[in-house]
């Protein structure tokens, strides 16, 4: 993870400190002072650097890069968010003297209040990644979903589904396995008709799965549990050869196999109800072919489906319904995960929301619909405002007009 962009991390931790240093430390500390200033960043600098050398994503014990993020949230960010701040509030100040200067109304320098504003956020910043690591990730809701259509067959009026998407089991070992526990649990108890999973099931590499398959196996539903590959499912964030990846991505197919699971690998099934049918498809994970893999096959996951046939698409990445299902025009349905809604927003908001994609929620074109899911996990253990969850989705026919 830190090998991608390990400058982007030196910049953000020397900086906000080399900023300091100029500006106020070494006008009025002592180098020894000094130089006890700038040890933390000097230490995460190190740290960064050990980091960079790891061959995998993330380190095979996935504590030492959690303690990593704690410390770059609770020192670097808070730090680089004051120094923005006091940047900000220079530039203001400094304005405002020449405009008042120019007019003749003051002569002193304005007061730097980004100084201030910088303060007061940095317990702010520090509550959000205690509460986000210790507490939010833990959490978990059961969002309530209906989706009409005048073209679900009559016999799966009020049909039951439950999704729920990016597990990274990984991220549930020892103390935390509860969580994952508790999550099989609670989509048991609310008996769906057929249980879905979206993709992400491993953090890296299909180990992740060992200590979990028992719970994992434990899902039932009437009609069975569907389930699709994500980008973390096909051994892309390990340091292998071209053959051991495939070997770990058979494995991975194998052990979701193994726990009971139909895997849809650009796929389909049909799930008959008295005389009447409806698909549910699988197509694998479709990304931009750069950072995410690109291997969904429109045409090979839907071969022989008509399209009168009421569809459900299951894709892990849901740039891929603008891409290929959308123009492909057979399902109805598509339900996604991947986004995790950047396991953080602020009053219903997300940064992710910028990028003008499809991140989280509904999103319809014409008689296609398309739902995001918020997912249940996350490869790092933190979660802020978008809280882990399980949908239920209720299909309802509705009236022609």
């Amino acid at each position: 993870m830190i090998a991608r962009a390990p400058y982007l991390f030196f910049l953000l931790i020397l900086l906000p400190v080399l900023y300091l240093d100029l500006r106020y430390w070494r006008h009025r500390y002592s180098c020894g002072r000094r130089l006890l200033c700038w040890l933390p960043s000097i230490c995460m600098t190190g740290y960064t650097i050990v980091l960079m050398n790891e061959k995998n994503f993330i380190p095979d014990n996935p504590t030492i890069l959690y303690i990593y993020l704690l410390l770059l949230g609770g020192i670097v960010i808070p730090m680089a968010v004051y120094v923005l701040c006091s940047l900000s509030g220079l530039a203001c100040s400094r304005l405002t003297h020449r405009l008042l200067h120019r007019n003749g109304q003051e002569k002193r320098r304005a007061r730097n209040y980004g100084n201030l504003l910088g303060l007061l956020s940095v317990p702010i910043i520090v509550y959000i990644l205690l509460y986000g690591a210790f507490v939010g990730f833990s959490k978990l809701e059961v969002n309530h979903q209906t989706y009409h259509s005048a073209e679900l067959p009559e016999a799966f009026d009020g049909y039951r589904i439950v999704l729920f998407s990016d597990a990274h089991v990984g991220s549930y070992n020892g103390s935390r396995q509860w969580i994952l526990q508790r999550a099989v649990d609670s989509i048991n108890a609310l008996r769906p008709d057929m249980i879905v999973f979206t993709g992400d099931l491993q953090n890296t590499q299909p180990s992740d799965l060992y200590p979990h398959q028992d719970i994992l196996a434990q899902l039932k539903a009437k009609d069975g549990v569907y389930s699709v590959l994500g980008n973390h499912d096909y051994a892309e964030y390990v340091a292998l050869d071209d053959a051991g990846k495939v070997a770990n991505c058979r494995e991975t197919v194998s052990l979701e196999r193994q726990m009971g699971w139909t895997l849809l690998c650009n796929d389909h099934r049909r799930i008959e109800l008295g005389k009447q049918h409806i698909v549910i498809a699988g197509m694998e994970n479709d990304g931009d072919g750069k950072r995410f893999p690109q291997k969904g096959n429109i045409r090979k996951t839907l071969k022989d489906v008509g399209k009168d046939e009421f569809t459900i698409m299951l894709e892990h990445d849901p740039s891929a319904w603008r891409r290929k299902i959308i123009p492909d025009g057979r399902a109805q349905l598509t339900l996604s995960g991947h986004t995790h809604n950047a396991q953080f927003a602020i009053f219903g908001w997300s940064p992710l929301q910028l990028t003008g994609r499809e991140v989280n929620g509904w999103y319809e074109e014409g008689r296609q619909s398309l739902f995001v899911t918020a997912g249940l996990g996350g490869l790092i253990p933190f979660r802020f405002g978008a809280t882990g969850e399980i949908v239920v989705l209720t299909l309802k026919r509705q009236a022609k007009d």
